[in-house]
């Protein structure tokens, strides 16, 4: 099976919130509150075409926040 027709693929959710605010990326130490909160999951890609965004928990805002689909 060839890896470009996939129905299930993984994406990368970000946390729209803090990227707004301008939070330095290359944030290493978790200990720090400064970062970008990311989850991976998995899509249909035939079911949901569009970019995908879920409202997710983000340990940097403390609060629910609006997660949504970026590129690799």
């Amino acid at each position: 099976m060839d890896k470009g027709k996939d129905v299930r693929v993984r994406v990368i959710l970000e946390c729209t919130n803090c990227v707004r605010t301008g939070v330095k990326r290359n944030s290493i130490n978790v200990n720090v509150n400064k970062g970008i909160n990311r989850y991976i999951t998995q899509k249909n890609r035939h079911t949901t075409p569009k970019r995908l965004e879920l409202r997710k928990f983000c340990p940097y805002c403390y609060k629910h926040t609006i997660h949504g689909e970026i590129t690799k």
